[in-house]
């Protein structure tokens, strides 16, 4: 018998990668994913490559994975790629002991995070007036 396929939680044109315990706290992680969000997917990974971040490597890989994802499972042209969404959680925390001053002890906490990167497909008209209402505006 089995059981009924779970619907798809995306629209048909988009695509979705997440990446789970990284290495770093939350704050941060969300600082990079801020200077990705709505842009272009060639902008977004030119700016990730170029970041001085350690965490950006990281970013660029899941930005990469969800291109892949949208292009080989869902069929999505590359080219017309916008990172619709990227927002960052929180995961596991470890607990370590850092000895202080007069036999006391303080607390390190060594933070996890997860990201989730949504990419979706816009239309070519919709990205070149995009493109040219910025200029005229600046």
């Amino acid at each position: 018998m089995g059981k009924p396929k779970r619907e798809r939680r995306l629209a048909d044109n988009e695509a979705m990668a997440v990446a789970r315990n990284l290495r770093v706290s939350p704050q941060k992680l969300n600082l990079v994913a801020a200077t990705i969000r709505g842009k272009p997917v060639e902008k977004a990974l030119a700016e990730l490559t170029f970041s001085r971040k350690r965490i950006a490597r990281d970013v660029k890989k899941t930005l990469e994975s969800a291109v892949a994802n949208a292009e080989n499972n869902h069929d999505l042209d590359v080219d017309a790629l916008v990172v619709a969404e990227a927002y960052v959680g929180k995961n596991l925390v470890l607990k370590r002991i850092r000895p202080r001053a007069r036999g006391r002890a303080a607390r390190i906490f060594k933070p996890f995070s997860q990201l989730t990167i949504v990419v979706r497909e816009k239309n070519a008209e919709v990205i070149s007036e995009g493109a040219g209402q910025s200029q005229g505006a600046s």
